[in-house]
């Protein structure tokens, strides 16, 4: 059942200057992939994943996201296990 409320919290929210880069390009807006992380959209990736980050949600682990821009770049959103912040990069800055 799909719900409006957030799945957890964000945390303070950085980016690094490639996600910064790679997103300005594209014209997507972060705030349009932090509300998809927020809201658990699987985005790009596998049942895997998403299987784990149902667990991270519930346990408190580290929560990732990955979406591609409307250019096809790969962007990741990490959300940290303790909460305290969403980080938005590059998969080659990790």
């Amino acid at each position: 059942m799909a719900s409006n409320e957030p799945r957890f919290k964000l945390g303070r929210v950085v980016a690094t200057p490639g996600a910064l880069q790679a997103i300005e390009a594209s014209g997507d807006l972060p705030i349009v992939l932090l509300a998809r992380h927020l809201h658990s959209d699987p985005g790009a990736l596998d049942k895997e994943d998403v299987a784990a980050n149902e667990q991270a949600i519930e346990c408190g682990f580290r929560i990732l996201s990955a979406y591609l821009l409307i250019d096809g770049t790969k962007i990741w959103i990490l959300t940290e296990a303790d909460r305290s912040a969403t980080t938005l990069l590059l998969p080659s800055e990790y």
